[in-house]
């Protein structure tokens, strides 16, 4: 396995399936955790052989002509989807006539391009689509005035229909959300007029073809105009252009909007379903993305004796062992309850005989020194990662950790911010800079709306999620108990609260002096 815990190459390009699309690149995007990134590039890279890689906060963009079957085993991601266009920011205006103008230009100059990407996401379904089957989903304007009849009760099903929206809420970010204010009524009734002056020019084009609009709005927009305000914009400009139903319920398509500050993304999802949501997990406990990275970052060989000593449900030991089935994984936890769900999941990912699990208190574990290759943890010290009075049990805790781990062996542990400051406060502040990685604190993040990979790792001083990326250096760290190095650090979000994943290698302790 390659430096940094890189996942496996990318398979060779399989020959069934979707044979409309191989060997044809497009251009993709993958939502992401915030601190997940670094991995999710590394992952594209190394699976999916992507190139013209660049990343924003919570997002990775890249290119790769992979299948549909090696898209889906994308593990550090959240969500895949195509990309249709990334535009600078709208301009934010209160004039709603101004703003709804924007959106219809960037509809009606991207025409093309937006019946290319969906003929291609057809094609990568495997449906077959032929020429004529475009023009029907692209009626040309003389077209659309010729079908301007139609039943009163069409009109007011469509009616309806464009005047709701799906507000998708993200897995990944916490968005700011506005309250319905005196402007959001005012642009509800601006949308109302609107839609009444284009109702008569919208027709359903090809009744097998259907949208909806998932929108999520963030930053200053989304005070002047929320989601649901914009999703509605949206949609009518879509209806209005291409003579598209809307279709709430079951759409044959989906159109994923994301608009902030920095930048406009709009794509399709590639999968129904989150990649985040495993199928072979039956009962899910620490996040599947999470769990997936610090597997990851713990680089696992074969034949590595790995050990989670508060496995809880096992979900950091079912991400190892199906994506590194070569090494032999044991899994601790004091409770019965959680080790009866943990062998629950483990049967229903069929992973029986491959992870063991033994009741055990992660301060006493029945296990030789220095027998364990690979340690993991998420160390689970008070409800909502608050401090308790377990806090005490933290040393020992550590010590247990180190007296089996092996040297040269490697602990990922998903500490607190309280625990991290509590492990990690004798590291002096220029080393914890040195191997800490946050992506929000990179200084050019808001300069720019998309930072390229590739430019950045050309540079001697990158930015940290370059540094994360690149191979490590634990010359110049100071050891926290004992033998025990701290190599790297990412700050990573669990949805309300936020986390440290750190890495350690156990060195060979140093002689006293004479």
């Amino acid at each position: 396995m390659a430096d940094g815990g890189q996942p496996p190459p990318a398979l060779p390009t399989e020959t069934s399936g979707s044979r409309w699309t191989a060997g044809i690149s497009a251009r993709y995007f993958c939502t992401a955790g915030r601190g997940v990134e670094p991995f999710l590039i590394k992952e594209v890279q190394a699976r999916l052989g992507a190139t013209q890689v660049e990343y924003v906060l919570g997002k990775v963009f890249f290119t790769t002509s992979a299948e549909l079957r090696t898209l889906k085993k994308l593990k550090s991601a959240e969500r895949l989807f195509l990309l249709l266009n990334k535009y600078p920011p709208l301009s934010i205006s209160k004039n709603k006539g101004r703003v709804i103008h924007d959106i219809q230009k960037l509809i009606n100059e991207g025409s093309r391009s937006w019946m290319d990407i969906i003929t291609f996401w057809k094609s990568l379904h495997g449906q077959e689509v032929k020429p004529e089957n475009a023009s029907q989903v692209y009626p040309d304007s003389q077209k659309r005035k010729s079908e301007e009849e139609g039943s009163t009760n069409n009109k007011r099903q469509k009616t309806e229909q464009l005047l709701e929206t799906i507000s998708a809420e993200s897995e990944v970010e916490n968005q700011e959300r506005c309250d319905i204010s005196e402007a959001d009524i005012e642009s509800k009734l601006f949308l109302e007029k609107t839609y009444e002056g284009i109702q008569e020019k919208c027709v359903e084009g090809s009744s097998s073809f259907s949208f909806r609009v998932s929108c999520r709005c963030s930053g200053a927009l989304a005070k002047v105009f929320p989601a649901q305000v914009m999703g509605r914009i949206i949609g009518i400009a879509l209806t209005k252009h291409f003579g598209w139903k809307a279709d709430l319920r079951n759409p044959g398509i989906e159109i994923f909007v994301h608009l902030n500050d920095i930048y406009s993304v709009i794509g399709i999802p590639v999968f129904r379903l989150p990649l985040a949501s495993r199928a072979y997990i039956k009962t899910p406990g620490l996040r599947s993305t999470i769990a997936w990275a610090m597997a990851s970052f713990a680089e696992i060989h074969a034949g590595d004796f790995v050990l989670d000593p508060t496995c809880g449900l096992g979900t950091i030991l079912l991400e190892a062992a199906t994506e590194w089935p070569n090494a032999h994984y044991l899994g601790t936890d004091i409770s019965d309850s959680q080790l009866q769900g943990a062998y629950s999941n483990i049967k229903a990912a069929d992973l029986v005989g491959k992870i063991d699990l033994l009741k055990a208190s992660v301060t006493e574990l029945p296990l030789p020194p220095e027998s364990i290759s690979v340690v993991f943890a998420d160390i689970p010290f008070g409800k909502k990662f608050k401090i308790t009075k377990d806090m005490k049990l933290l040393e020992d805790v550590l010590q247990e950790i180190k007296r089996v781990l092996c040297v040269g062996g490697t602990a990922v542990l998903l500490l607190s911010q309280e625990l991290h400051k509590r492990i990690n406060g004798g590291i002096s502040s220029s080393a914890e800079t040195e191997n800490h990685n946050s992506i929000e604190s990179t200084s050019d993040y808001a300069e720019c709306a998309v930072i390229s990979l590739e430019s950045k790792t050309q540079e001697k001083t990158g930015s940290p999620l370059a540094q994360g990326t690149g191979k490590e250096d634990i010359s110049n760290t100071k050891t926290i108990l004992g033998s025990l190095v701290l190599v790297q650090s990412f700050e990573v979000s669990l949805g309300k609260t936020d986390a440290f994943m750190c890495k350690y290698k156990k060195v060979l302790a140093s002689l006293p002096s004479i």
